[in-house]
């Protein structure tokens, strides 16, 4: 009898992990259910944790202590004492404000946890700023939020709007061969970037109609930049959903083209944590507003969704539309070509702009004078050019593109045991 009831809280949780009313879409055998409500996100992945059966692998660049991340963190020691294994990377930039002893009761139930620290040099650039959690290696629950409770907050304007996809099934098995491959290069104290790239290169799929790609510190355009830089190239529909966006110069002519052709919409932010990179967007508004595009900024609360819809197409992740996601940052996003998925997205599309106010040429002439414009320009330079992320007080790291990081030192730690070796 215990065993039976034991059996349907399993099923039970599986089946929790979806919304009611969220549509499942299926693509090479592989289920898609897209998560929009914040709550319903964080019930997802509570749901994830307790259907778990033998592991769980989490990454995540901010993990908090705040109720959100005690709730993920209790259902991860829950899931130890059901003899589940448990690793959990979090990013050091990221969680610096997470204490250590957050973690050690975790730890003290025989979970893995780790954080990504790179140190020296020019590597202090890297950021860890994936995001997805995988059970037994055919449930994952990926996005652009992190753990904390402002990304599940779905009525408060000081929350972030994000998105969820929760995918089941033989594609979501292909993260964990990946996930093991960076966090035991974090583990490794004479870890080289060359080694990190090659697993970039080596886990981002090159066929198929659901690919996973993956960013980081590569030599030439990272696997999902250069993936969606060639369904670009021929797009005649392109629809952006950033938080951040601030494209080089490049780019920004390539969504012109797209523009002229046919259609490129976008939604950037109305407010966010770092006023630079709204300046820093609008100062690519005026270039393609005048290609044919059409902006608007999402007003009801700060946005942080990363999705890309490129003619049938779509991309769902953790990337950006600005500097770090395109050559610096590790970042993993879902390629997912199919036609339905893609109308069903644009539908959100269209919901989401209805909450944002559109922006004009002749909206930016009467509103921005040239003291504005100029604020803009320079806020563009920081962000695209010099790196926004200040390593130390009153300094900046270059971040130029071309200026690659270098093979050198050993720059990781990472701290699996109670004795805190995961603090910086």
């Amino acid at each position: 009898m215990a065993a039976r009831e034991q059996d349907e809280a399993k099923q039970g949780a599986k089946q929790g992990i979806r919304a009611d009313d969220a549509p499942v879409f299926e693509v090479d055998g592989t289920h898609l259910t897209p998560i929009v409500d914040g709550a319903a996100r964080l019930a997802a992945l509570l749901a994830l944790i307790a259907s778990a059966e033998r592991e769980l692998r989490l990454l995540y660049y901010i993990f908090s202590p705040d109720d959100a991340g005690t709730r993920v963190r209790d259902a991860l020691i829950a899931a130890r004492g059901r003899g589940v294994a448990v690793s959990l990377l979090v990013d050091g930039f990221g969680s610096e404000h997470t204490p250590p002893a957050f973690f050690d009761p975790l730890k003290d139930a025989g979970g893995s946890v780790c954080r990504f620290l790179p140190r020296f040099g020019r590597r202090y650039l890297l950021r860890n700023h994936q995001k997805f959690a995988l059970a037994d290696k055919g449930r994952a629950l990926i996005g652009g939020f992190n753990i904390d409770a402002q990304y599940f907050a779905d009525d408060d304007p000081r929350g972030w709007r994000d998105f969820g996809l929760l995918v089941e099934g033989r594609g979501a098995a292909h993260l964990a061969g990946y996930f093991d491959a960076v966090i035991g290069w974090a583990r490794n104290p004479r870890a080289r970037i060359r080694t990190l790239n090659r697993a970039i290169g080596r886990w981002s799929q090159k066929r198929g109609r659901l690919r996973w790609l993956f960013g980081g510190p590569t030599r030439r355009l990272n696997p999902w930049a250069r993936s969606l830089r060639r369904d670009m190239a021929t797009a005649t529909r392109l629809d952006v959903i950033a938080a951040y966006f601030a494209p080089n110069p490049g780019t920004l002519r390539r969504i012109g083209r797209l523009a002229r052709r046919g259609t490129a919409r976008i939604i950037t932010a109305a407010r966010s944590d770092n006023s630079m990179t709204i300046s820093a967007a609008r100062h690519c508004y005026t270039r393609l507003l005048r290609r044919g595009a059409r902006i608007w900024e999402y007003q009801p609360m700060r946005l942080h969704t990363k999705l890309f819809i490129v003619d049938d197409i779509a991309y769902v992740g953790s990337a950006n539309f600005d500097m770090r996601s395109l050559y610096i940052n590790l970042e993993i996003m879902l390629r997912i070509e199919h036609a339905g998925f893609a109308a069903w997205l644009r539908a959100h599309f269209d919901a989401e702009a209805a909450d944002g106010r559109e922006a004009s040429l002749d909206g930016i002439r009467d509103r921005a004078g040239w003291l504005m414009r100029l604020k803009w320009r320079i806020a563009y330079f920081v962000v695209a050019v010099v790196d926004y992320n200040r390593h130390a007080p009153g300094q900046f790291r270059i971040a130029r593109p071309r200026d690659r990081l270098k093979n050198q030192a050993p720059i990781n730690r990472c701290g699996t045991t109670r004795a805190g070796r995961a603090a910086r």
